[in-house]
């Protein structure tokens, strides 16, 4: 593994620092330095594609333009606007913390290492990258994308998931970091290993730092950082339920614990594959455990095939007649489909209310 001396880093920081002067994207949350923009950047960048979140955080924005903003909203009002975005925990954290800045510290994003990383959902990832981006503060990041340069640019072979190789790439995020414009050069590193040193195929003639680099120097790029370990698809089977009375239909709050904590669906039990009359009478039962109502199932509406995480779920979505329950449930909404668009859903949850919608006669 190789170890750089005082002249390499200094022409690390002076080449990516020009480099990103020529190439940085023009990204909306680069457009300022307001620590709650980068913030909510940061949060929804989590596992999720650049192209993806400029839409959402704008819309974002635009609806909660402050944290104190966010911090007065109601929780459905700010998964409504996350929908879509998916890893629904971001949003309710991201909640969470704006009402502790707000409570704890005067609705000021804190300047502390410290104060940020004890904020929820904020680990120190994030808090380096506001408070390097925001207030160029001289804090190391390590996120995907700078993993791979980082473990190229030492030539790192072990496993980068390991407490050893979190402890060595975290040791040359601080190390390599200039000691004014910290948040230019994260960024920068970011930029690099989006854009240029990929995971396959990087391109290394491009690269400002190619001529610095021992991995290439040695043609390990396909082999740095080490692969990892495929992840292994389990097969999930499970059915959504359409209960209809009086021209609205029933969805639930689903609870702490659960995939969906704090958003809206419809009645999702596990579907153990039976067929006909047997499957109706276990979903008609499961139904009334569920959400206390006495319901006949229906047609089949349609199959949805989705991914969560490890999972992949195939989705069988009944219609379904309420008999008889109580008139009100904390936790249950009796909704006309027109006003579906007013709760946050989950994705699949959103195409179900959509097939109502269309299906549905307007008035």
């Amino acid at each position: 593994m190789a170890d750089h001396d005082a002249r390499w880093k200094q022409s690390l920081r002076r080449r990516m620092s020009d480099w990103f002067k020529r190439n940085s994207r023009d990204l909306p949350w680069r457009r300022t330095r307001d620590p709650y923009h980068v913030w909510v950047s940061e949060i929804m960048l989590q596992q999720t594609q650049v192209v993806t979140v400029i839409p959402y955080f704008e819309r974002f924005i635009a609806r909660f333009p402050t944290i104190a903003s966010l911090a007065e909203a109601h929780e459905d009002q700010v998964l409504r606007q996350w929908e879509g975005l998916g890893y629904y925990r971001r949003a309710r954290q991201l909640h969470k913390a704006a009402r502790a800045i707000v409570d704890d510290h005067g609705g000021d994003f804190p300047r502390d290492a410290d104060a940020v990383k004890a904020l929820p959902g904020i680990g120190r990832y994030t808090a380096g990258a506001v408070l390097s981006i925001a207030f160029d503060a001289r804090e190391p990041i390590l996120e995907a994308n700078t993993v791979r340069v980082f473990s190229r640019l030492i030539g790192y072979r072990g496993d980068t998931t390991s407490t050893e190789g979190q402890r060595i790439l975290w040791d040359a995020a601080e190390d390599f970091l200039p000691r004014k414009n910290a948040g230019d050069f994260n960024q920068a590193m970011m930029e690099l290993g989006s854009e240029v040193c990929t995971p396959r195929n990087p391109c290394c003639n491009d690269c400002p730092v190619a001529m610095l680099c021992p991995t290439r120097a040695k043609g390990l790029q396909e082999s740095i950082p080490a692969a990892k370990k495929k992840t292994n698809y389990e097969e999930v089977s499970e059915a959504c339920v359409v209960v209809r009375r009086n021209g609205k239909v029933l969805l639930r709050r689903c609870e702490e614990g659960e995939r969906w904590a704090g958003l809206w669906d419809f009645p999702r039990l596990a579907n153990n594959a039976q067929a006909g009359a047997a499957l109706r009478r276990e979903l008609s039962e499961r139904v009334r455990e569920l959400t206390g109502y006495h319901v006949a199932i229906g047609e089949h509406l349609k199959t949805i095939k989705h991914g969560v995480t490890r999972f992949r779920i195939t989705l069988k979505c009944f219609d379904a007649e309420c008999l008889s329950g109580p008139k009100k449930r904390t936790g249950f909404a009796w909704v006309p489909p027109r006003q579906l668009d007013g709760y946050a859903l989950s994705v699949t949850g959103r195409r179900v209310a959509d097939a109502i919608q269309q299906s549905s006669p307007r008035t």
